[in-house]
């Protein structure tokens, strides 16, 4: 069974520096939401820790 999880797919891309604008799914769709929601949340985190000084 291969469910996607854009939620995880989100954050897999923040992780690699893919940028937000590179979400695969449809504008408007729940899987646009989930995907951008996982990326915003990795990003998010990424940016506190770089920005600790490490």
């Amino acid at each position: 069974m291969t469910d996607r999880d854009p939620f995880a797919e989100g954050e897999r891309a923040a992780r690699e520096h893919i940028p937000a604008e590179a979400n695969p799914y449809s504008d408007g769709s729940d899987e646009h939401a989930l995907w951008a929601a996982g990326h915003e949340k990795a990003a998010g985190a990424i940016e506190a820790h770089e920005s600790e000084g490490s």
